[in-house]
């Protein structure tokens, strides 16, 4: 066994590799960035190895840098996590040369697996059920409209390297064909140094579904059973689950042995992943094989008892594999959500700086697992992924699993950045997602006009109001308790309160009813007897509710807003003020502010690099046509006119870093459509 690995990569998969190793023995090695000097797994590693500035073909892609690092530190093998260098053939070989094990595949599967043509010929070779498309990489972006005639549309336009939803666009005419072209080339040659792209049929509304397969080098290979991936947003995985609520015995072991014979064909060893479209019928097709760990792997690791990342270091290091298929048993179910610092109300930006709260929730013994590369006062930096954690929960069954989900989104409090977790929170909730009816289609769906985290339907409406009465009762009370006050003049806490919400009043009578921390509040015909411990200091409100129509415990996430107070629960967000009944009626007396007007220009919506600027200064433009191309976390976003207008001046120019809402473009002429 090994004494020492290096972890060639950063954040959350190289705090999880470092976890298992410890637990192994083995010493660790973590390399970092400039921009990476007093992260997490650097704190976590045994040693730790500058390699470069931020930007990542400067560091983490630097297979010389990451060498040398081995050497100094004479780490006798490499786990190069996901993305970056995890599927790079060049640098496999460069380890093999220099006499340093590569915990993952050999170089030959890499090879014919990293390119999805020749995977997907050599799949066909192997009897596995492949998806129609051509058989080559395109020459140029009129190709790629030649081909898609052939083919018909739609089309998934993707790169041949690389994953993780970079370098992928779906064209149904030939105007997206050839924008998707020019876009997934840009990503994949800035995120995997390889530009080349393929072709294929889109097929609508699949279900993705993947294999995990674990083979050693003395020619076992096994299937861990599947990982439902279908909820995606632009090819992103959002939320995973194993087993699929989908599949049938039959199909599942049919997946499984394909995946096998797939595996076998390249002489597989060290823990990859097939992955697999499959349609309406539950027909499925090859769509391509990860040579590498997955993100989304501790689902797997949940429903088996099994830990991956020990797995491909015992394989590395030439153990045989300690299980047989018949010992991969599945017990209960896993999800997973991918936890990100962006902003889903403004169409998924992404979010930069520090976490000025950061409490994942408590995890309890088998059913609560946070994988995260992050900690209280971490930053997230524009020159990354923007992931922050990676939440996990287990149940008996698929329901008690989404339960378990949604009490931890509640109870997961981040402060200081943007963040996803209404969404997840609202996606777990949703009643398609919780009858198993979802496909890759489902957030476009769902969401065609975006996600408002003040629109979530919830169970229970009335239970804001009822938290905001109880919360305002509470700040009351302490304050009615000042010093000084005259004997017989004593402040005195009234019970009836307005609450407002989004401008409707709602009329409610808040008393204490028991002394041990119980409030009786009256709303709308409705009596509910809640019970809190929740103290002025807290984030969490934690309570339990019983009246004739509930009973049960609850969490909200509460902070004071101004007046007012800021509430999450279950992907709502409330904004609530609380008056007395005559400060209520003045409240409607007083006039709005109007927000300034700003459609005279286009703002940067995110922090990022202006790649491109499509205009110039008096062009006309169209609603809809493209303006500018930013790029930011590794993702090119375009950004487009909202109406018809004139550009009147460019401020900005191609190769400026630009901050949130920086002026990039000024109109002279703005027209509603």
């Amino acid at each position: 066994m090994f004494k020492k690995i290096l972890i060639a990569n950063r954040g959350e998969i190289a705090c999880r590799v470092i976890k298992t190793a410890r637990a192994m023995g083995i010493q660790t090695v973590a390399v970092y960035s400039d921009a990476d000097k007093s992260t997490l797994h650097v704190q976590m590693a045994d040693e730790s190895v500058r390699i470069g500035p931020a930007p990542v073909a400067e560091s983490y892609l630097d297979i010389d840098a990451i060498v040398a690092a081995c050497n100094e530190t004479n780490a006798e093998a490499v786990h190069p996590g996901y993305g970056f260098l995890s599927e790079n053939e060049g640098f496999c070989q460069r380890l093999e040369e220099e006499g340093i094990t590569f915990i993952g595949p050999p170089v030959k599967a890499i090879r014919a697996m990293g390119d999805k043509i020749t995977s997907k010929r050599i799949a066909d070779q192997a009897g596995v059920s492949t998806i129609p498309g051509y058989d080559g990489i395109l020459a140029d972006a009129d190709d790629a409209v030649a081909k898609a005639a052939d083919i018909g549309y739609p089309v998934m336009l993707k790169a041949s390297a690389g994953g993780g939803g970079k370098g992928m666009r779906v064209a149904r005419n030939d105007e997206e064909c050839r924008e998707g072209f020019e876009r997934a080339a840009n990503e994949a040659r800035t995120s995997f140094g390889d530009d080349r792209i393929l072709i294929e049929k889109f097929i609508e509304k699949p279900r993705h579904i993947e294999i995990q397969v674990m083979a050693d080098s003395h020619g076992n290979t096994l299937y861990l059973w599947e990982r439902e991936c279908s909820l995606q947003r632009r090819h992103q995985k959002v939320v995973e689950e194993a087993p699929s609520p989908f599949l049938d015995e039959d199909t599942r072991k049919q997946m499984g042995e394909q995946a096998v014979m797939l595996a076998r064909a390249v002489d597989y060893c060290s823990a990859g992943t097939v992955e697999c479209i499959v349609d309406q019928e539950r027909n499925f097709y090859f769509l391509e094989m990860n040579t590498r760990l997955q993100v989304e792997h501790p689902v797997t690791e949940m429903i088996t008892g099994l830990d991956l990342v020990e797995m491909m270091i015992r394989v590395a290091a030439g153990e045989p594999l300690s299980v047989t298929q018949e010992d991969i048993q599945r017990n209960g179910w896993a999800m997973e959500c991918r936890v990100y610092a962006e902003d889903p109300v403004r169409d998924f930006l992404p979010s930069i700086g520090r976490l000025s709260t950061c409490r994942p929730p408590y995890e309890e013994l088998s059913s609560v697992r946070v994988d995260t590369g992050v900690k209280e006062g971490s930053e997230i930096s524009m020159y990354y992924d923007p992931m922050i954690a990676k939440l996990i929960t287990w149940g008996r069954d698929r329901n008690h699993a989404i339960a378990a989900m949604r009490d931890a989104l509640d109870e997961y409090v981040i402060r200081g950045v943007r963040h996803n977790m209404n969404f997840l929170a609202a996606l777990v909730g949703h009643p398609r997602f919780q009858a198993g009816d979802i496909s890759t289609a489902f957030i476009e769906e769902e969401y065609p006009d975006g996600f408002l985290d003040t629109e979530v339907p919830v169970e229970e409406p009335a239970l804001p109001i009822v938290v905001a009465g109880i919360v305002h009762r509470l700040y009351m009370d302490r304050a009615a308790r000042i010093s000084g006050q005259l004997p017989g003049h004593e402040r005195r806490v009234q019970d009836s309160w307005i609450v407002i919400i989004q401008d409707v009043l709602h009329e409610i009578t808040v008393k204490p009813y028991q002394a041990d921390c119980g409030y009786r509040v009256d709303y709308d015909g409705v009596q509910y007897r809640v019970k809190t411990d929740w103290m002025f200091c807290q984030k969490l409100f934690h309570g339990s509710i019983n009246s004739h129509r509930h009973n049960h415990r609850f969490c909200f996430q509460v902070s004071r807003k101004g007046i007012g107070y800021h509430l999450v629960h279950r992907g709502l967000r409330t904004d609530a003020r609380v008056l007395t009944p005559m400060a209520a009626e003045l409240y409607q007396t007083m006039p709005e502010k109007v927000p300034v007007d700003l459609t005279k220009y286009l703002l940067a919506p995110m922090p990022g690099l202006l790649v491109k600027l499509a205009v110039r200064e008096g062009q006309e433009v169209k609603k809809g046509e493209e303006l500018a191309v930013i790029e930011a976390m590794k993702m090119e976003n375009v950004l487009r006119a909202p109406m018809d207008t004139v550009v009147a001046r460019t401020v900005a120019k191609p190769g400026d870093s630009l901050m949130v809402d920086e002026v990039i473009l000024e109109f002279s002429k703005v027209e509603s459509v």
